[in-house]
């Protein structure tokens, strides 16, 4: 009897043409649809099986099957597999940076180059949350700064990889959506493919430090007015 198996390996996505507004809808969408399913978020999801109806095929697709999958659950099942997912589970983790840091050091370090990136075009993140939490780099790629957002995403692009590998080797739903950011991202490096085998297999960093340094996050209205009010 063999003493190894194979190890599943994921097939790159090709990324598909977009334009900006395309990109930004979809970064939008994956926003909405990532985040906490709480009572709100779910009455969003058909605003957002509308919103997405003029993008790609192979992104239109994944988006609405996943909107039409969590219409069709019990909110209670659909919240504490969410929580199962991405709270319990180390290679599901939502925040970016702790794929490349892990909670070492140089997490904090990580963590203020998203605050400078969202300041220097003019926002901060209004909401209790870390600001490498991808439903928030999402949702600055849309509504902030386009060109911006999507580097910060192409940055990280191991973390999102390593998310999309995770999600799909345990079947959750969540998957399909991860897969709609990554088909609206510049192709990969082979750089950053080689890190990211090396992320598969190991996982984060696990040198544990304390992050209370970094100070909480002050909420604003985005861009100094409440007039920008995130909508999808």
């Amino acid at each position: 009897m063999s003493s190894f198996v194979r190890v599943p390996s994921m097939t790159p996505l090709a990324p598909v043409h977009v334009t900006e507004r395309q990109r930004a809808v979809a970064c939008m969408a994956a926003s909405v649809l990532l985040d906490y399913p709480s009572a709100d978020q779910l009455e969003r999801l058909r605003t957002v099986g509308a919103a997405v109806a003029g993008l790609p095929d192979p992104v239109r697709e994944r988006l609405e099957g996943f909107v039409a999958h969590a219409l069709a659950q019990d909110p209670q099942v659909l919240a504490r597999h969410y929580v199962d997912t991405f709270d319990l589970r180390r290679k599901c983790s939502m925040y970016l940076s702790y794929f490349l840091t892990g909670d070492t050091r140089r997490r904090g370090t990580a963590l203020v180059r998203f605050v400078e990136a969202y300041r220097a075009a003019g926002w901060e993140v209004g909401r209790e949350e870390l600001p490498d939490f991808l439903p928030v780099v999402l949702e600055f790629t849309a509504v902030a700064d386009t060109e911006l957002g999507t580097a910060l995403l192409a940055a990280h692009r191991e973390g999102v990889e390593v998310l999309r590998s995770a999600l799909t080797s345990m079947g959750s739903p969540y998957a399909a959506v991860v897969e709609a950011v990554c088909l609206v991202l510049p192709r990969a490096s082979a750089d950053v493919e080689d890190r990211l085998l090396r992320l598969i297999t190991a996982g984060p960093p696990t040198e544990m430090v304390g992050l209370s340094a970094l100070g909480p996050l002050e909420p604003f209205a985005p861009g100094g007015g409440a007039d920008k009010e995130v909508r999808v």
